[in-house]
């Protein structure tokens, strides 16, 4: 008896290009029992990056031990619950660490660093160190910079309070952004010019999706070193300030 030979699949070649869901074919009107499986493992990850909690006392223990000094923080949404449920708690900073900060502060800077959880804390854990690190590189000591506030509970707009307490001329918040299903662990990096509460988000220059799976730490620091020299020599940030960085780099 002959044996009979099933098609090549002529989405295989193409399913290693992407992350997306492609082709996922059918089982009736159902889908295939592998893509579904691979689904709920997805979702099930996204669901874990906003609701596990950052280990913040092992990110700064890293980030000490790369050299930086470090002071933590959190937001006025006290749990978890309340941070999704209430944002405008989490761009709040504690009276208690607004204290700190205070007390942390030894005149004006240029750039306050402030890593976050965000939606991610698993994007920050593994991936902020990495990334702080190869910034200074990048940024080859031509900024004087404040102790990084390791930040938890935090939405993008705490690091206005964080960055205006500190006397930074520029503020630069790293956190976890919105998981995907094919991305639960993708930083954000926010940079704000003369930072105060208030601001708004059309104020910021955004680099995303920085992970390894999307923009590689190195060119997210090289791009965000590019932001932060601009942003000083022209004193603004946002839609006034053009992300020509890829040109820059370019050297044209």
């Amino acid at each position: 008896m002959k044996q009979i030979v099933p098609p090549a699949d002529p989405w295989h070649a193409l399913r290693r290009h992407t992350p997306a869901r492609i082709g996922l074919g059918r089982s009736g009107t159902s889908l295939p029992t592998a893509e579904l499986l691979r689904f709920a493992s997805a979702h099930a990850q996204a669901r874990d990056a906003v609701h596990v909690p950052l280990d913040a006392a092992l990110l700064a223990a890293r980030l000490a031990a790369d050299g930086w000094a470090c002071v933590p923080a959190r937001s006025r949404a006290d749990t978890r619950d309340a941070y999704l449920r209430r944002p405008d708690l989490g761009r709040q900073l504690h009276e208690a660490s607004a204290a700190q900060l205070r007390a942390a502060q030894a005149g004006e800077v240029d750039l306050a660093i402030v890593v976050a959880d965000g939606l991610s804390a698993v994007a920050a854990q593994r991936h902020a160190a990495l990334l702080l690190g190869a910034l200074r590189a990048a940024l080859s000591g031509t900024v004087s910079m404040a102790p990084v506030v390791v930040a938890t509970q935090a939405r993008v707009a705490l690091a206005d309070e964080i960055g205006a307490l500190l006397q930074a001329r520029l503020a630069l918040i790293v956190l976890g952004e919105r998981p995907g299903l094919s991305s639960p662990d993708s930083l954000g990096a926010y940079l704000t010019h003369a930072p105060r509460p208030g601001c708004l988000d059309a104020q910021r220059n955004c680099v995303s999706n920085i992970r390894p799976d999307g923009l590689a730490i190195d060119a997210a620091a090289q791009r965000l070193a590019w932001l932060v020299g601009e942003a000083l020599r022209r004193r603004l940030t946002g839609v006034s300030l053009k992300d020509d960085s890829g040109s820059a780099l370019l050297g044209s």
